[in-house]
């Protein structure tokens, strides 16, 4: 699964990759992510054709939904095409969430150790989304998960869905609805790619946020 992460790069890093210009509000780092919050995405297109940064809410609810539809914070990419809860925006709705790594939680001796997992070039990575419009030209969203591969399987048997450089022009794509098609032209970033280490427990509070959280528990 992803519940918890860390972006702080700073945003003309994370534009360059995209080849997009940077956002017109920079944002803050943060290193404990949490659900239930406005995080940054790409998602929308300009009147030229160009992906756009915004900040939308993590936690997914389409409106057809109600008030009291569920509003998970994860999608799980089997289920994408089949369940009708995500079919439409996963045709339609696509996005990008930026991110330098993210934390899952391993079973241990008296409780549960988290661990910090990022790429090792320390590059950003961007996750895979799905979005839905919410009241007053704003957006909700999960993050797809995928089963786990490489290192991030020897902690969860889930992680989520982490593009190639490749890939995000295409997911971004609005005209590109087809199951098929999307599977052909988005890939994976090889897990290969991947590093881990274990990091505090402080994490476990969304109210901790420094770039403490991310160094290496000794």
């Amino acid at each position: 699964m992803c519940g918890r992460f860390a972006l702080y790069a700073d945003p003309v890093t994370v534009a360059r990759a995209l080849r997009l210009p940077p956002p017109s509000d920079v944002w803050q780092p943060r290193y404990n992510v949490a659900p239930g919050t406005w995080i940054t995405g790409v998602l929308r297109y300009s009147m030229d054709g160009d992906p756009l940064f915004d900040e939308i809410w993590w936690g997914y609810r389409p409106q057809w939904a109600g008030h009291s539809g569920p509003a998970p914070i994860n999608a799980r990419a089997e289920r994408l095409d089949s369940s009708r809860y995500f079919r439409g925006a996963f045709h339609k709705h696509r996005c990008l969430i930026p991110a330098d790594g993210w934390y899952e939680w391993m079973p241990a001796e008296g409780g549960k150790q988290p661990w910090f997992i990022t790429r090792e070039d320390r590059q950003p990575l961007f996750l895979g989304g799905i979005w839905a419009p919410l009241d007053d030209d704003t957006a909700c969203c999960a993050i797809i998960t995928e089963p786990a591969r490489g290192i991030a399987k020897q902690i969860h048997d889930r992680m989520p869905l982490i593009l190639d450089q490749q890939s995000l022009e295409p997911w971004l794509d609005p005209e590109l609805t087809d199951r098929e098609t999307i599977r052909h032209l988005v890939h994976h970033l090889p897990h290969e790619r991947l590093t881990h280490w274990p990091v505090s427990n402080r994490v476990n509070k969304p109210v901790e946020d420094d770039p403490a959280l991310i160094e290496v528990e000794r």
